[in-house]
C-alpha cells in the first residue's frame, strides 16, 4: 500500500498532478484547495490512499493527514467513493468539511458536485460521531496549544487516536519540543 508520494510536482491538470519520484510519475487525485496550492517544479509530500478497483487503480493525495483520515471516514459511507469524497474535502479545507459534517450542515456537503441531500445526510448521520465535537479545532486553535497542521497531532492520528483524543492527549505538552518527544510526552497521558 502506498502511504505517501514525495517528490517534484511535475505536471497540473483537472484536479490531478502528477508527482515525479526520482524519474517515476505518479499522477494523484488532489482537492481544490491542494491543487490550487501546488506549485510546479516545487517539492511536495502527499498523503496518499490508494484506490484499487478491477479496472484501475488510482491514487488520492492529501497534504495533511487530517484530511486523508477525513477521506477514509467518508468512504466507509454508502454511496460515497472516493471520487465523491474528493469533491466533499474539495468544498474548503479538511477542518471545514470536518466542521460541517460535526454541525450537521447539510446545505455545506449537497454543494459538493455528486453528492445530493440525501448522500449528505447519510454522509452527517454516519460520521457526526466520528468526526469530533463541532469547532473542536477552533477551540484548540484559540487556546494556542494544538496547531491544525500540527505534525504530532498527525503522527497521533496515525497511531489510531482521533482528532478529539490526539487534541485532548496533546494539551498542555510544550509546543517547543521537538515532534516525536511532544507524541511520546502524549502518548504518556
Amino acid at each position: 500500500m502506498i502511504a505517501h508520494v514525495k517528490g517534484v510536482v511535475a505536471e497540473k491538470f483537472a484536479g490531478s498532478v502528477i508527482v515525479d519520484v526520482a524519474g517515476i510519475g505518479y499522477e494523484v487525485a488532489v482537492p481544490a484547495s491542494d491543487y490550487e496550492s501546488l506549485t510546479l517544479n516545487d517539492e511536495v509530500k502527499l498523503y496518499a490512499y490508494h484506490h484499487i478497483r478491477e479496472q484501475a487503480e488510482e491514487l488520492f493525495g492529501f497534504s495533511t493527514l487530517a484530511a486523508k483520515k477525513l477521506f477514509e471516514l467518508l468512504i466507509t459511507v454508502q454511496g460515497v467513493g472516493p471520487k465523491a469524497a474528493l469533491a466533499i474535502l474539495s468544498l474548503g479545507n479538511a477542518e471545514q468539511v470536518r466542521n460541517a459534517v460535526a454541525n450537521s450542515d447539510v446545505a455545506f456537503v449537497t454543494k459538493a458536485s455528486g453528492v445530493g441531500k440525501k448522500t449528505a445526510e447519510r454522509v452527517i448521520v454516519d460520521l457526526a460521531d466520528k468526526v469530533g465535537l463541532p469547532a473542536y479545532y477552533e477551540k484548540a486553535a484559540a487556546q494556542a496549544t494544538v496547531s491544525i497542521n500540527d505534525e504530532a497531532l498527525e503522527a497521533l492520528m496515525a497511531l489510531g487516536y482521533t482528532l478529539a483524543d490526539a487534541t485532548t492527549a496533546l494539551e498542555g505538552v510544550d509546543t517547543s519540543l521537538p515532534t516525536a518527544k511532544r507524541v511520546t510526552e502524549a502518548l504518556k497521558r
